[in-house]
């Protein structure tokens, strides 16, 4: 029998349980609600030994997938499975890094790149958890590409009153060595559909992530278009025009749509909020991949209109930023 191992104990599978079944008659609580593999309450990650079965994960988005997450209601492993919650905090250990360099992309948002003293196994996209001490930390999304860029490569932007951006603003120095964990999230390029349309949506610091996702596509060979919509009220805050503009003549499937909302607005940029820009260019999203980054009441918009215009829940990936202004 298949033993499941969850924090520190071991619990062997009874003939044709289901993972679900085997840790929630030991106590273990783990949420459940449909026990057929459709609503995805009993989400879990394996963590060690083999990888859970493939007809667990039927449904799961490939970045999920990739990350080895699955249904614990319908996963009925054969060999040793190592599982845990996907809000486990002992999932991923907090590391050190050395801040390599820091440098002002505009007025308030922070380029840091960070070099780990240890190997961390991310996707351009995911997001890590800096630290400033053992008790205060944020979520920042990774703008760098694992074999293209030797470090990571944060875009912090400033908010009034923030803590943890504030002391990157105003305290951090190259140099420095810092905590990080990570990475998570599931908002990623997964290859295998070369040819599909990606449309990126993006306001603020949302670059980021929409930067490292466009770099590591066309640097496995997508080939199908890229569309980037990028956001701001006025030119200040928009970022890295250049070497996006540098990809528009480098990919010729690439394309770069810089979008304001606010005051007069040059001929070379578009008019109005960015996600109305991205759906009068593209209004049909039908077989398109969506990815949504930066303000949540964007991304809540967005992601609600991308699927009226055709496209699937399973393509549509958003990472809202948090833009408390007492905890960022």
């Amino acid at each position: 029998m298949a033993n499941i191992r969850y924090a520190k104990d071991n619990f062997e599978l009874g003939e044709n349980q289901s993972v679900l079944d085997c840790l929630t008659d030991r106590g273990v609580p783990v949420p459940f609600s449909c026990r057929s593999g459709v609503c995805q309450t009993c989400l879990m990650r394996a963590t060690g030994g083999t990888k859970p079965p493939e007809a667990s994960q039927q449904g799961l988005k490939d970045t999920l997938k990739l990350q080895n997450y699955f249904l614990a209601c319908v996963c009925h492993p054969d060999t040793d499975l190592e599982v845990a919650l996907p809000d486990d905090d002992d999932i991923q250990a907090v590391i050190p890094a050395t801040v390599k360099s820091l440098k002002l992309l505009n007025s308030e948002i922070m380029y840091v790149a960070l070099e780990c003293h240890a190997p961390i196994d991310y996707r351009a996209g995911q997001f890590i958890n800096l630290f400033q001490d053992q008790s205060v930390g944020r979520s920042y999304s990774l703008a760098s590409v694992p074999h293209e860029d030797d470090h990571l490569h944060l875009h912090v932007r400033r908010l009034p009153q923030g803590r943890v951006s504030g002391w990157i603003h105003e305290e951090l120095r190259p140099g420095q060595t810092v905590q990080i964990r990570g990475p998570g999230g599931d908002c990623f390029y997964t290859p295998g559909n070369a040819e599909q349309g990606l449309v990126l949506i993006g306001t603020g610091s949302g670059l980021a992530p929409l930067y490292g996702i466009i770099r590591d596509a066309l640097s496995q060979g997508h080939t199908g278009p890229i569309r980037l919509f990028h956001g701001s009220r006025d030119q200040n805050g928009l970022y890295l025009t250049g070497e996006l503009r540098d990809l528009v003549r480098q990919y010729p499937n690439f394309d770069y749509i810089p979008c304001l909302s606010g005051g007069d607005v040059a001929h070379h940029f578009a008019a109005g909020r960015v996600h109305d820009v991205a759906f009068r260019h593209i209004p049909n999203l039908k077989n398109w991949r969506v990815f949504l980054c930066g303000h949540p009441e964007m991304v809540k918009t967005a992601k609600r209109n991308a699927f009226m215009a055709g496209a699937s829940m399973k393509d549509i990936y958003a990472d809202a930023f948090n833009v408390s202004q007492s905890s960022t």
